[in-house]
C-alpha cells in the first residue's frame, strides 16, 4: 500500500456497548481502525470507563438485536448473543 491510497486508520478506536450486566461488569465490542472488526471485551464498569478514556474511543450505537436476514447459513453471531440462546 502506497502513502496515498486509504487504509485503516488505527489511530481511531471504536467501542459498541453490548450490556451492562447487573453483576456489575461491562460487555462490549472494542475495534481499532475499522468497526466491523472487533473483538468482545468484558471489564468492571469504572475499568470500561477508564478503558474508554485511556484509549479515546468513538462509542458508536448498539447493534440492532434482530437477526441478519441474509445470513440463511446462521454464520452471523457475536459471544452475546451466543450464551442467550440454544443451539440445536
Amino acid at each position: 500500500m502506497d502513502a496515498n491510497s486509504p487504509g485503516i486508520d488505527i489511530d481511531r478506536k471504536y467501542v459498541r456497548l453490548v450490556e451492562r450486566r447487573a453483576d456489575g461488569l461491562v460487555e462490549f465490542e472494542f475495534a481499532i481502525g475499522e468497526p466491523d472488526l472487533c473483538v468482545e471485551m468484558l471489564l468492571p464498569a469504572e475499568a470500561y470507563e477508564q478503558f474508554c478514556a485511556a484509549h479515546r474511543v468513538i462509542r458508536l450505537d448498539p447493534r440492532d438485536a434482530a437477526p441478519v436476514a441474509d445470513d440463511a447459513e446462521g454464520w452471523s453471531w457475536n459471544m452475546h448473543q451466543a450464551t442467550q440462546q440454544r443451539f440445536r
